[in-house]
């Protein structure tokens, strides 16, 4: 399935005359009607100087979470460590900030331009235990293309 989905990522992001919110919104979009364990998909930037993060384009329903402190929820913690988080039960996790009462597992990948990490992308599902190693190894890929938008 992912290999497939490789292939129709870069084609929207290479659609040079389209504004990068519309390319990852079409991003979020695919993933979200694709990915059956996809429920909301989602990326989230730096807010400029601020240490925090900032809703950016997303797919799902809508969410009351558009800034996020760093350190706070997963997002917020990957904003700081630079690395995935892959929460298997939301429920079991102390830091978790929620966005829906249906959301069982969540993954965030952070995004890196030039050494920097400048964002995130982050899924929720209604699944417990949704992830796995090749979502993360797909999600990373995703990131690089996207990253390559943004140069």
């Amino acid at each position: 399935m992912f290999d497939n989905l490789k292939h129709k990522i870069t084609t929207i992001l290479d659609q040079k005359e389209t504004s990068t919110d519309l390319r990852l919104q079409q991003v979020c979009e695919l993933l979200r009607n694709t990915v059956p364990h996809y429920d909301w998909v989602g990326f989230y930037f730096k807010n400029g100087n601020k240490n925090e993060l900032k809703l950016g384009p997303y797919a799902g329903q809508p969410t009351e979470h558009t800034i996020i402190p760093f350190g706070k929820g997963i997002c917020g913690q990957v904003a700081i460590s630079n690395e995935n988080f892959v929460v298997p039960d939301v429920k079991a996790q102390d830091n978790y900030i929620a966005c829906s009462l249906t959301v069982k597992s969540e993954i965030v990948v952070p995004l890196f331009l030039k050494g920097e990490n400048i964002g995130q992308i982050d899924i929720d599902s209604n699944t417990l235990n949704a992830f796995s190693h090749e979502d993360e190894r797909f999600l990373e890929f995703v990131n690089r293309e996207v990253a390559k938008t943004l140069h």
